[in-house]
């Protein structure tokens, strides 16, 4: 390249979660997918990078083939070049190798299908680097990826060094990485697109080779306000017509620009991901130290010298930090080992592999501004995905699952009772309660439902929002910078959880004026076939309880001597797929439908009770012998997304609570799955 010019390497990555709803992908695509295409189809001489997940342009190739045909065009001419990467956009690092060799040809394939090519390049989804993922990635034939400059600058090396690729290797296989330039993640599409070119411009000048920019076309129309600023108002026609424009700037795909240019030497990069994903992976405490670090370095002018030694945690913390998301990850893995056991000549290997695929899509996996771990539709699409999957591999007579066993590695037992048509897991912590509940006919967990606890970013509710997103200059927001509220927040929504979310957690009203005792002291006592039974002392009396599963009916049953006149209550949490939307909602016994699941229910005295979901069709009737009093409210926990603060209902939770008559008595609950 002529001295004094500088190449751009320009890339978007495309991206909704496995399962999300049809109408955000819609708007996506009108808001930013389709007018970005039909704006780069008519400059050819821009020259980018792309990347879409497989499960999106699965979608997008059935239903916008004319929009997917700009792309194929700006491909046939050179224009663009096509990144893969895991098909259904899983973090490589957290699969087994089998599944990222077969993620990543799954997507290959695909492309290749629809666009006549294989890619040569890789996008790392959430840039979650791990050195164990090299020979993944070259065995399926890519030869470069991305990865932020932190990643870099933890190396030791300057951002004035960052301007071309570099070789790193593992185990002798070696693969090449180019560095993202987080200034030009930042600028663009922020700020004005004259200054964003005069920036690289001035880059030219210093003698750089390349700017590396890869980051979410969702920036380009989906974020708060860049759909105006992106296209109505002209930004990215400004800056590519200005980039074209300018006679030190030349755009370039990664394949050119690597083919043409050597390596600026071997480096070994640290298990690391972009820089704000590293605060959100800490728990609490650390994250706000982490923050308050952040902040004294920027307040004394050090942070761009000091912040490659500001490290926060890595991506796999969301498994330590979050049970739920553990306990999904645990399960994924227990159903790829069955998979992998039942072998590829089975007449269904590719159906059941592209099945567990969608299983391990990311982003119900973890949770920060962009994360979709507080988001039950995105946790529910995994959750029906391996419920969907185990059911199949018994019937194919993959090798069975142990029915007992520490799976997700928090030091307890978990226990698994089966039955044709149901799935219950229950956990030796002390509660007795349910923590899995799978109808395998819907494919629905009626137990996954997220905990209430404390966020990092829950401080910022109190600080006013500031709507003036861009006063005192040109260009908009980032959503990092953003305090926007979608609802109103009290501070009994941020009030934690002190026990799990789960089905059938009891408690017992202690004697005249004495306080409530939550029960969380049971003792197993017998494991049999699908039941089990566990007991818990109170004083001078006792309780057994026992929980099993008969064809689509889970059932608890307590029995309880010396405890007449007291109160019996078990709370459930039931994830039900509506929410709080029309679809959801509870029939009483004579038909009649007194709310959704949205709004508070109380009985005073009720045998039955039925939550009706119409999202699934089908729902969960509560049987209650004797009857019982009953109270049912919404359950909402509090995340703040690029949109704003928002509150999202979790769960229908269902408290039945029982008057205890005699010195012996049973009390039993039934959940029938209904359809």
């Amino acid at each position: 390249m002529t001295p004094g010019m500088i190449s751009l390497l320009f890339g978007v990555h495309a991206h909704q979660p496995v399962g999300n709803f049809a109408s955000v992908i819609d708007d996506a695509h009108e808001r930013c997918y389709r007018p970005f295409l039909q704006t780069m189809l008519r400059y050819p001489e821009f020259r980018f990078a792309a990347h879409f997940s497989g499960w999106l342009l699965g979608d997008l190739l059935e239903r916008f083939p004319a929009d997917m045909e700009m792309l194929a065009t700006m491909v046939r001419r050179g224009q663009v070049e096509l990144f893969g990467a895991g098909d259904c956009e899983p973090v490589l690092a957290a699969i087994p190798a089998r599944d990222r060799a077969a993620q990543l040809e799954a997507l290959s394939a695909r492309l290749e299908r629809a666009f006549g090519v294989r890619p040569r390049g890789a996008w790392l989804t959430e840039r979650v680097w791990e050195p164990t993922v090299v020979s993944s990635l070259t065995g399926a034939g890519i030869r470069y990826v991305v990865v932020d400059d932190y990643h870099f600058l933890c190396t030791g090396r300057g951002v004035d060094e960052l301007d071309g690729y570099f070789a790193t290797e593992e185990d002798g296989v070696a693969l090449d990485v180019f560095p993202i330039s987080e200034q030009l993640r930042y600028r663009l599409p922020f700020a004005p697109a004259d200054e964003s070119v005069a920036w690289l411009e001035a880059l030219a000048r210093d003698g750089r080779a390349g700017a590396i920019y890869f980051d979410d076309i969702e920036k380009f129309g989906i974020w708060p306000e860049t759909y105006e600023w992106v296209y109505n108002k002209g930004w990215l026609a400004r800056f590519v017509e200005s980039v074209l424009a300018s006679p030190v700037i030349t755009t370039d795909t990664f394949e050119g620009f690597h083919a043409r240019h050597r390596s600026r030497g071997v480096v070994y990069l640290p298990t690391t991901s972009y820089i704000e994903m590293n605060e959100w992976t800490l728990p609490v405490a650390a994250a706000r130290g982490f923050g308050e670090l952040a902040q004294r370095e920027r307040d004394a002018g050090r942070y761009e010298t000091s912040k490659a030694f500001v490290r926060g945690g890595i991506w796999r913390n969301f498994f330590s930090r979050y049970p739920e998301s553990n306990w999904m990850h645990k399960r994924m893995l227990g159903v790829s080992g069955r998979l992998a056991a039942l072998g590829h000549a089975h007449p269904d290997a590719d159906s059941l592999r592209a099945t567990l695929h969608r299983a391990q899509a990311n982003d119900a996996y973890w949770h920060g501004l962009f994360g979709g771990l507080y988001l039950p539709h995105l946790r529910r699409s995994v959750w029906h995905e391996l419920i969907t999957l185990e059911s199949a591999l018994d019937r194919a007579g993959a090798p069975a699952a142990s029915d007992a066993g520490d799976v997700d590695l928090d030091g307890r037992t978990e226990h698994f009772l089966a039955s044709g048509a149901l799935l219950a897991v229950v956990r030796d912590d002390g509660h007795a309660c349910v923590h899995e509940f799978d109808a395998r006919a819907v494919g629905q967990n009626f137990a996954d439902t997220l905990a209430r606890r404390p966020e990092a970013y829950h401080r910022r509710i109190g600080e006013a929002a500031d709507h003036a997103h861009a006063a005192g200059g040109e260009g908009i927001a980032s959503a990092h910078d953003r305090v926007d509220f979608k609802h109103e927040i009290l501070p009994e929504d941020l009030e934690a959880d002190a026990r799990p979310r789960a089905v059938a957690l009891d408690a017992i009203d202690g004697p005249a004026g004495a306080a409530r005792v939550e029960l969380d002291a049971y003792r197993l006592l017998a494991r049999d076939g699908a039941s089990i039974e566990f007991e818990h002392a109170l004083g001078a009396g006792r309780i057994v309880k026992r929980v099993s599963v008969d064809g689509p009916t889970l059932a608890f049953e307590w029995r309880l001597a010396g405890l007449a006149g007291r109160r019996l209550r078990t709370r459930l949490n039931l994830a039900m797929p509506s929410c709080d939307g029309y679809s959801g909602r509870y029939v009483l016994d004579d038909g009649s439908i007194p709310c959704g699941f949205g709004q508070p229910l109380a009985l005073a005295g009720a045998a039955r009770l039925t939550l009706e979901d119409g999202a699934i069709g089908a729902g969960v009737r509560v049987a209650c012998v004797p009857p019982a009093a009953v109270a049912c409210a919404p359950y909402h926990t509090v995340s703040l997304s690029e949109a704003g603060f928002e509150k999202i209902m979790q769960a229908a939770v269902v408290d039945l609570a029982f008057d205890v008559g005699a010195d012996d008595a049973t009390v039993r609950v039934e959940l029938g799955v209904v359809a």
